[in-house]
């Protein structure tokens, strides 16, 4: 067991370095990460975040 989660955690971290390695570089040359679809699904979900955010203070 120990060596599955250890397993999963190696490739969580190869896969935030690969990541990085990609979008750094496009950063810094201004070009964007996301395409406008991708961009609209990141909106969507800040804006429900937002909202359970909301509705939870309101609960308490």
């Amino acid at each position: 067991m120990v060596a599955l989660v250890t397993g999963m955690v190696v490739c969580a971290i190869v896969a935030m370095l690969v990541m990085a390695f990609a979008v750094v570089p496009a950063l810094r040359d201004g070009r964007d990460v996301l395409t406008p679809r991708g961009e609209r699904v990141v909106d969507a979900l800040k804006e429900r975040s937002e909202s359970a955010r909301q509705a939870l203070e309101r609960a308490r």
